[in-house]
């Protein structure tokens, strides 16, 4: 391959190992996953918009995490099901470079969206008659919109990968383009690059989730000092919830890092594997967790229920 992003394609393989007989029901598969991320994460977002009552801090973070899963899914997904379907599985270096940058700046915004919920459920837990001082609505409008900003300007490191050509083979062994695959495609020295956006990565991951771990030991350490049973019940079943999720996300995205950082081989589908459980399922078992297990919302969907059938 020529380094000229207009005269070639890349090639999504998928799980490269998966035998032919199985690409329809795989593709099958990560269609339902889409269409319910769609529905889902869509509804959260359009119900918290529509909904005055729901224009609470809380409620407008887990807005910010849906919109980030759907278009993270919308980004990656539909052109991974198009190989299936409509033999559409070759992708133009532009198109790759920018799946790519979106498919690190979605991923790398998640954690800090779920840092400042951490840090909710600190404030709501911890010093509850201080929270509607400190967490507002507008507090939580500014740092959210900081933090995709934020990483949107830090992901363009992920552009350092231009600076390399691609000389062969074209075959992107993912579901989609990212810059560790796209970097074993390249035909000079990338470990300066490679260990600079490694670099990043983890050091954003660890801080997020320094951050987190002691926002949840903290909320722990309080729980412990309540007295009365129905409290502990409560601030315990929302932590567990959360911290469900945390280690969806959190788990096998730091192996990947610390395995791609010490060079460990993984097997190309055992690494297809833990990008499907730390970039798809997270998306389908956040609007269970963060909404259907947050009373407020579950009493404005009854609300709209009994509306919509008279019950």
């Amino acid at each position: 391959m020529a380094n000229r992003s207009g005269e070639f394609y890349f090639e999504l393989t998928g799980f490269p190992g998966i035998p032919a007989k199985f690409d329809i029901l795989f593709s099958f598969a990560m269609f339902i996953v889409y269409n319910i991320s769609l529905v889902s994460n869509g509804s959260v977002m359009v119900l918290i918009i529509m909904k005055e009552k729901l224009h609470e801090p809380l409620y407008i973070m887990i807005a910010n995490l849906s919109f980030s899963n759907l278009f993270f899914d919308t980004v990656t997904l539909p052109k991974f099901i198009a190989k299936y379907w409509i033999d559409g599985g070759r992708i133009s270096f532009l198109e790759c470079i920018i799946q790519a940058y979106f498919g690190h700046f979605l991923a790398g915004l998640d954690p800090f969206i779920l840092m400042l919920m951490a840090f909710d459920r600190y404030v709501a837990i911890c010093k509850p008659l201080r929270y509607s001082s400190i967490v507002t609505h507008r507090a939580t409008m500014v740092a959210c919109g900081m933090f995709w900003l934020l990483v949107a300007l830090v992901t363009l490191m992920n552009l350092l990968i231009l600076k390399h050509p691609f000389c062969g083979p074209n075959k992107i062994l993912s579901l989609f383009c990212n810059t560790s695959t796209l970097l074993r495609l390249a035909c000079d020295d990338v470990n300066p690059t490679r260990e600079a956006i490694l670099t990043y990565g983890l050091v954003l991951l660890l801080l997020t989730l320094s951050f987190i771990i002691l926002s949840y030991a903290i909320i722990i350490l309080s729980i412990i000092s309540l007295n009365y049973s129905k409290g502990w019940r409560r601030a315990l079943s929302t932590c567990t919830s959360h911290w469900i999720v945390m280690t969806l996300f959190y788990v096998p995205r730091l192996f990947v890092y610390i395995a791609n950082y010490v060079r460990l081989v993984l097997s190309p589908d055992f690494n297809v594997f833990l990008i499907l459980l730390y970039s798809y399922l997270p998306h389908l078992a956040n609007p269970l967790i963060y909404c259907l297990r947050t009373e407020e919302i579950k009493r404005t969907v009854a609300n709209i229920f009994k509306k919509k059938f008279g019950t």
